[in-house]
């Protein structure tokens, strides 16, 4: 349910809340927040609440210090971990200047005006995300290990698989916040798991993958281990990936338009060739660390820039559904991405692949798992390292055009 500024107000009224947290994210991606009572949410509806600008990673640390947080009625959402008598709620929020212009590291925004922009352009996205994980066990003193839960496999089951009453409480969880899981199961790695949940609209989206993991890092807490989002916590295992589907449609048109025979065919082979034409310019933003790079290219991680029908060693494949399910598979970023910023570049290079007419290139109906380093060499492959990819987006026109230029400098570093 979407909320209303008053349906906020007359809910924290009638239902017991004591708590109002007010959600945002550093230009990282990282969760911050902070907690208001009641009697402040008038006066941050309408004025916002002030912050430290300097101490929110990736600012530039000018000689403005004060950000204001304007909280989002309509992502209001109960924390069902927190207790029923005197209940905590959280809101995203916008983050702005005291003047009302959005700082310009508020990746939430970002997201918004692409959304609006491909809105006024005459499309619609719709995207879900896959992030993976790992659960570990903590030693005797409470701090974090890499020794994995369970030492199950590719959807084993109980009681090798120990992670199924974790990931039920998840999915539980998820539930009371209005994310409706699909399906979940056990990872190829030890202790690796594996939540889904339905495909909404971008802004949704991104939300749902920040409300996620901080989900899933309490249910893993309160449970006496720890989660893992980390591109490779474990040296030759399987890497967590963090797939992003998509799907574009002319908007108001009806159904899914993924290579159908018709006349939004095109659409969406001009947004897959829009994405393989810009993935080296945006890979530092979906692949933000070190480790990033010692997850691509190994254990069905993609290497190459290549697409294909239901093939996992390809960067973009096209997965086996039917109808309004029907979607592309974008299978290189990790979860240590911004979502926000990563569906913000995604929704552009589509965008820009429609608008330019990008040619969509022969699908390569290969396994490069097992593809010999002749054939391999005939591809273009992602950065091979953070280095590379951060030259790659600091030469950009495309990230130049579509982000602002402290952002870049934060990821970067120049």
């Amino acid at each position: 349910m979407k909320y209303t500024k008053q349906e906020v107000l007359q809910f924290v009224e009638e239902e017991d809340v004591k708590f109002i947290r007010l959600a945002f994210c550093d230009v990282f991606g990282k969760q911050k927040n902070i907690s208001i009572m009641p009697g402040e949410l008038e006066r941050a509806f309408k004025y916002g609440i002030a912050i430290d600008a300097w101490s929110i990673a990736g600012s530039d640390e000018s000689i403005r210090s004060d950000l204001f947080l304007h909280p989002d009625p309509s992502t209001l959402s109960v924390l069902p971990w927190r207790p029923d008598h005197g209940r905590v709620v959280r809101m995203f929020c916008a983050i702005t200047w005291l003047d009302g212009t959005p700082f310009e590291g508020d990746t939430r925004h970002l997201l918004i005006s692409a959304v609006q922009e491909a809105e006024t352009a005459g499309y619609t996205f719709h995207i879900g995300a896959e992030a993976e994980f790992y659960l570990f066990k903590l030693d005797d003193h409470g701090n974090e290990t890499h020794i994995p839960y369970d030492h199950a496999g590719y959807m084993d089951i109980a009681p090798e698989d120990k992670g199924e009453n974790i990931r039920r409480e998840i999915c539980l969880t998820l539930e009371q916040m209005g994310i409706y899981p699909e399906s979940s199961h056990h990872e190829e790695g030890p202790g690796q798991n594996e939540i889904d949940f339905r495909y909404s609209d971008p802004l949704t989206a991104a939300d749902n993958t920040v409300t996620f993991c901080t989900v899933v890092r309490t249910i893993a807490n309160r449970n006496g281990i720890y989660a893992d989002f980390t591109p490779k916590p474990l040296r030759d295992l399987p890497g967590n990936g963090m797939h992003v589907n998509f799907s574009v449609h002319r908007k108001n048109a009806v159904g899914n338009a993924l290579l159908q025979e018709s006349d939004d065919t095109h659409l969406m082979q001009s947004a897959i060739a829009g994405v393989l034409h810009h993935i080296e310019d945006m890979t530092v933003f979906l692949n933000p660390c070190d480790a990033s790079y010692e997850r691509l290219g190994c254990c069905k991680a993609p290497r190459y820039i290549t697409w294909s029908h239901e093939n996992r060693s390809q960067l973009i494949r096209i997965p086996a559904a039917l109808n309004e399910f029907r979607r592309a598979e974008l299978r290189s970023p990790d979860p240590s991405a911004n979502p926000y910023i990563a569906y913000t570049l995604l929704i552009y290079a589509c965008l820009d692949g429609i608008q330019n007419n990008i040619v969509l290139p022969e699908p390569a109906n290969i396994n490069f798992y097992h593809a010999d380093k002749e054939l391999q060499r005939g591809f273009r492959s992602l950065p091979a390292s953070l280095r590379e990819a951060s030259r790659i987006a600091q030469n950009s026109a495309f990230i130049h055009e579509h982000l602002p230029a402290m952002l870049i400098s934060a990821y970067t570093g120049q």
